[in-house]
Order: structure tokens, then C-alpha cells, then sequence
């Protein structure tokens, strides 16, 4: 009778155990992570602003000015054993329980512009970047889903005294960054888009006169006069992937590069007419890491054990120059530096997964590490900056023959109950951290 109980219980236990493991994978899927913690109320904005300025070293966009996920900023300190000067924090930029926002601060000379979730808005947040004060506050009604959060994905673009922001739900709208005043607004899913599963995510471009997003649908890409919103162009029918739109040199040319569902696509920025396509296929259709390039090599990867590629690309087409699993970047964007890549692999659900370092030109993989997590990078003063889901931050010195760990700061959010996927970002002598309703803000240099 003994041992009947015993087997009863081992039974009960292994049916527990997968039920939980089943319920975390469909979390990890579906996704509805609440806010937790203390959520403070909006403050009143300042009543005078002064003009906008510019600094030495501003972070204007997703990936940077320069689009490649490169900091101006030098002389960082390389000793954080005493841990970073914290220099202000904010807590009121998603608003209800179930306002989870994920994008990325942008910050240009004595303005930041951060996304932020009411109950039923979208909200867009201007702060001093020095001490945190809110100048101006901007909203509007956006229906939307709730798999990982109804709040905006997408990280907006700053592109002189006009903000370009893109809702989860397809709104595309154009501030004013001196006083937040709207200019324009458009929906990609009026004119034909389609919202993928997981809520659109891709970055605003703008190059040119033109301001460029992914869109589903009727067209994987939409083209919009930056100073009107009015559509030039839509290229081509499929579903919308999660990354944001890049630039590649090829040919003395520049090709715009999207991401979508189910491959790459190469548009002609001017009037979106393909130039080539390289199919790409991904459980889910989750493409969310962004293209690099450098010269005209190009590497994609994806997630879901899916792998990488690298490319050579030209006006006459993409030759695959190697396909591999080494690196299966679920939404975490690696590094070209010196011939290697440098980036994590693995799943964005847990804190495993390794960081490599891969030869760009045969794929062969120098070294692989556990010792960050699965995180988020971004290259600084010579160094790679990663930021692990539980908030711990490296500097890394990139280095291809291993590992070379220079200085760490663990715990640099707190305790946190979700991973923390938005990306450190620094400009002009900072370090922003964003992690749901907050924004932290370190200093990382001397001064």
C-alpha cells in the first residue's frame, strides 16, 4: 500500500511539473506580463521650455545616428566594483496594471523621448535628460492587444525638431520636439496593413524625406513624407516580422532592408520596388533582430533554433556566402567588429543562453560563454555593454581568441518579476535603463 502511494505521488508530481512547464512556454508565447511594483502618478509638466539643443553624443534612434548600435560617448569609467552613481529615476510611464511598454528611450541633447500606456492611450513622455523633470506629455487613443502588453514596441526616431513614434497597433505619428505638439498621424493597418501576433514592432526609419515602417498585410513596407505622413509608397503582400528597417551600401547604392515574416527583402528606398528577397523562415514568423551590415556583407538571425545567415548583397542580387545555427538570436541584435561577430543566442524567455563570439567570414564559432545570461548590447568607448534579463550589466571587451570581462554592476534595476528586454541606451555621458512603468538614468562617466 506503501509503495502504491509512493507511485501515486511520483505520478502526480511528474503531471504537476509538466503542467507547469506547459504553462510557462504558453506564457512565454502568449505573453501577459502585468506591471508590478509601485506606478506614480504623471507629474505636471514644466510651464516654460527652453529650445531644444544638441549634444556631442546623442542616441537620436533605434540602433543610434548611425544606425549601428555605436555610442559617441568616451571615457566611460571601466571600474564599476562600487556599482554606478545613480542620478535620477521615474516610475509613472505605464499607467494600470496591464500597461507593460518595452521601448527604448531617445535622446537628443536636452530632450528624451520615451513610449509610454495609459488604460486606453498611448502615451509619449519628453524629459529633461539630465534630472528626470517632464517638459511635455503627449497621447492619444490607440486600440490595441494585450500578448506582452498593450504598450508601444517600437522605439521612436528623432530626426531634428520632429518625433516619429509607431504604436503596437499601427498608428505612425510625427511630433513636435520642442512642445510635444502633434503634427500628423496615420494607421498602416488603414491603408492596407495588417497587425502581426505579437503587435507591430518595427522601428521608424527615416531617410531622406521619408519615413519608413514595416506594415503586413497588403505591403510588408510603407514609405511616409516625413513632414506630411502622406504615403509614397507600399512595396510588395506579406506578413510584417518584428525588426526594424536598415540600410545597406551596395554598389556605391543604398538598399533599404526589411526583415518581414518570412524573409529579407532589399527595397529601393526611393520608390520601394524589390531589388532582391531572400527567404527566411521562423517558427511563429518571429524575424525580430535587425540586419547589420558592414560593406556589403549582410547577417540576419532568428530565434527558435532557427540560426543565422550572412550575405552578399549587390544591385543584382544576395549570394549566400554561409547559413549556420551558431548564433540564434531571438531578438537580442549582434555586433560586426573587426571581422567577428559578437552576440547572444538563445531564447528571450529565460536567463540562458550564450554569447559568442563567430568569424564573419566562414561562420566558425572562436568561443561561446554562460556567464551573461541572454540579454541585450550595445557597443561603447570600445566595448560591448550587456545588459542580462534579471538587469545585471558587463563591459566586455571584444576580443577573439576569448572572453574578457572588464568590469560588472549586478542588480541595476532592482528586484524585477519580468525579464528585461528593452536595451540600455547612452548618450552624451549617460546610462538609461528602461524596465516597464521605469526609467533609471546612471552616469557613466567621471564627470
Amino acid at each position: 500500500m506503501k509503495r502504491k502511494h509512493i507511485v501515486i505521488l511520483a505520478v502526480c508530481a511528474v503531471v504537476l511539473c509538466g503542467i507547469f512547464v506547459a504553462h510557462k512556454a504558453w506564457k512565454a508565447i502568449h505573453g501577459e506580463q502585468d506591471i508590478v511594483g509601485p506606478v506614480g502618478a504623471i507629474p505636471e509638466p514644466v510651464a516654460v521650455l527652453a529650445p531644444p539643443t544638441k549634444g556631442p553624443a546623442d542616441w537620436p534612434c533605434w540602433r543610434g545616428i548611425n544606425g549601428d548600435g555605436r555610442s559617441a560617448v568616451t571615457g566611460i569609467r571601466k571600474d564599476w566594483s562600487g556599482g554606478l552613481k545613480k542620478l535620477w529615476e521615474v516610475d509613472y510611464l505605464c499607467q494600470g496594471k496591464q500597461a507593460a511598454t518595452w521601448s527604448a528611450p531617445v535622446v537628443q541633447g536636452n530632450r528624451l523621448v520615451v513610449p509610454g500606456r495609459g488604460n486606453s492611450k498611448d502615451l509619449l513622455f519628453c524629459l529633461d535628460p539630465n534630472d528626470g523633470t517632464l517638459l511635455w506629455l503627449g497621447s492619444y487613443k490607440a486600440k490595441t492587444g494585450t500578448s506582452h502588453g498593450p504598450g508601444p514596441r517600437a522605439t521612436p526616431y528623432i530626426d531634428d525638431n520632429r518625433v516619429y513614434t509607431f504604436g503596437r497597433g499601427g498608428d505612425l505619428l510625427c511630433w513636435r520636439l520642442d512642445n510635444g505638439k502633434l503634427m500628423w498621424k496615420t494607421n498602416v493597418n488603414d491603408a492596407g496593413g495588417e497587425t502581426p501576433k505579437w503587435g507591430h514592432s518595427s522601428s521608424p526609419l527615416v531617410y531622406g524625406d521619408k519615413v519608413f515602417v514595416q506594415a503586413g498585410g497588403k505591403f510588408i513596407a510603407i514609405a511616409c513624407d516625413k513632414t506630411t505622413g502622406k504615403p509614397l509608397w507600399k512595396a510588395h503582400p506579406g506578413e510584417a516580422g518584428y525588426a526594424a528597417p536598415a540600410l545597406v551600401n551596395m554598389d556605391d547604392e543604398v538598399g533599404l532592408l526589411i526583415f518581414h515574416a518570412t524573409g529579407l527583402a532589399c527595397l529601393d528606398p526611393d520608390d520601394g520596388k524589390r531589388i532582391w528577397l531572400i527567404g527566411w523562415k521562423t517558427n511563429y514568423n518571429v524575424n525580430a533582430t535587425t540586419p547589420i551590415s558592414t560593406g556589403d556583407t549582410v547577417f540576419i538571425t532568428s530565434g527558435y533554433g532557427t540560426g543565422c545567415q550572412a550575405l552578399k548583397a549587390s544591385t543584382a542580387g544576395a549570394d549566400v556566402l554561409w547559413k549556420s545555427k551558431v548564433i540564434a538570436a531571438h531578438h537580442s541584435d549582434p555586433f560586426i567588429i573587426d571581422g567577428f561577430i559578437y552576440g547572444y543566442s538563445g531564447q528571450s524567455n529565460q536567463n540562458r543562453g550564450y554569447f559568442k563570439c563567430v568569424s564573419l567570414a566562414d561562420g566558425t564559432e572562436r568561443w561561446r560563454t554562460d556567464k551573461l545570461g541572454w540579454g541585450t548590447t550595445l557597443h561603447v568607448d570600445g566595448h560591448l555593454l550587456c545588459m542580462d534579463n534579471e538587469g545585471n550589466l558587463f563591459l566586455v571587451k571584444p576580443n577573439p581568441e576569448a572572453l574578457q570581462i572588464v568590469t560588472q554592476f549586478p542588480n541595476t534595476l532592482g528586484g524585477i518579476d519580468h525579464e528585461a528586454w528593452t536595451i540600455p541606451v547612452v548618450a552624451n555621458g549617460k546610462l538609461y535603463l528602461r524596465y516597464m512603468q521605469r526609467l533609471l538614468c546612471y552616469s557613466l562617466t567621471d564627470e
